[in-house]
C-alpha cells in the first residue's frame, strides 16, 4: 500500500472521515455483513476504523489491520474502539487466519498500483480466510474515467488547527494508474502536498486476479444495490470466495 501523508500526517487523518462519510457503500458492507451474523470481519486498510466498529457494535468479531499508525491512533480511540482488535501492518503482512470475511473499502483495492503488490495482497487475504470464506471489494470502473471529474471542486473544512481547504489534482494516467496529488491548504498559509496513485483494473482484469490467487469469482455488481454491471457502471463491486489450496 502507498503510504502517503494522509497516513502519516495527524491532521490530514483526522479529516478522511469528515471527507469520507456514511453513504451508500457503507450501508451495502453493513448489510452484506449482517447476513452473515457473528461472522470473524477481517477489514483490510481498515484506516480511521468508522466502519470496523459500526461492524464490531453489530456482534462481528473484528480484526482492523493498515499500516497507518495516525489512522490507527484514531480507530483505537474511537468510541467503541475496545471492540475491535487492531493491527498495525500491511496487506501483504497479515497474518494466516480463519476470517469468515474479508472486506477493502474505500477503494483500498486501488492502492495496490502493481501487479506484484496486488498479487501479494491478494494471497495475504486468501491465507487469512477459512476455506470457504468470502474477500468483499470494490474498484473504480475505468470506463467511467472518474479521474476527469476529480480536480473540479474544493472542500473548505473548519479543523482545531484552523480552516482548510482541500483539493485533488491529476498528475498522469497511464496504463490504468493515475497519479495525483492531494493539496491541503491552511488559513496560515501553510501548504500540504500528498502524493499518490491508484490502479484502475478491469473487470476482466480483476476477475483473473482473482482466479490466479485461488478465488471463485461469485459475483461483480456494478452498484451498491447489486445490480449489475452496464456501461454507465462507475464501481466495480467484487464477491469471491477462497477455495482450498
Amino acid at each position: 500500500m502507498t503510504e502517503d501523508a494522509s497516513y502519516r500526517d495527524p491532521r490530514l487523518a483526522a479529516l478522511y472521515d469528515r471527507m469520507n462519510p456514511f453513504a451508500a457503500d457503507t450501508e451495502f458492507y453493513l448489510a452484506f455483513a449482517d447476513e452473515h451474523p457473528g461472522s470473524r470481519i477481517l477489514d483490510i486498510g481498515c484506516g480511521t476504523g468508522l466502519l470496523t466498529v459500526e461492524l464490531a457494535r453489530r456482534g462481528h468479531r473484528m480484526l482492523g489491520a493498515d499500516p497507518a499508525e495516525a489512522m490507527l491512533d484514531i480507530a483505537r480511540t474511537r468510541d467503541g474502539g475496545d471492540l475491535v482488535e487492531w493491527l498495525r501492518a500491511e496487506a501483504s503482512e497479515l497474518p494466516p487466519g480463519d476470517a469468515d470475511l474479508a472486506i477493502m473499502t474505500g477503494h483500498v483495492a486501488q492502492v495496490f498500483v502493481t501487479d506484484d503488490a496486488w498479487t501479494d495482497a491478494l494471497a495475504a487475504a486468501h491465507r487469512a480466510l477459512r476455506p470457504g470464506g468470502l474477500l468483499v471489494f470494490e474498484s473504480r470502473d475505468p470506463q467511467a474515467q472518474a479521474w476527469l471529474r476529480w480536480g473540479d471542486g474544493r472542500e473548505v473544512l473548519d479543523t482545531p488547527d484552523g480552516r482548510v481547504t482541500a483539493w485533488n489534482e491529476v498528475t498522469g494516467v497511464s496504463g490504468g494508474v493515475v497519479g495525483l496529488v492531494g493539496h491541503y491548504e491552511w488559513e496560515n498559509g501553510e501548504h500540504v502536498t500528498d502524493e499518490g496513485a491508484l490502479r484502475f483494473r478491469t473487470e476482466e482484469e480483476l476477475r483473473a486476479s482473482l482466479v490466479g490467487a485461488g478465488f471463485g469469482v461469485r459475483a461483480v455488481y456494478g452498484d451498491w444495490m447489486r445490480g449489475p454491471v452496464t456501461d454507465a457502471t462507475t464501481e466495480l463491486i467484487v464477491v469471491a470466495d477462497a477455495r482450498p489450496v
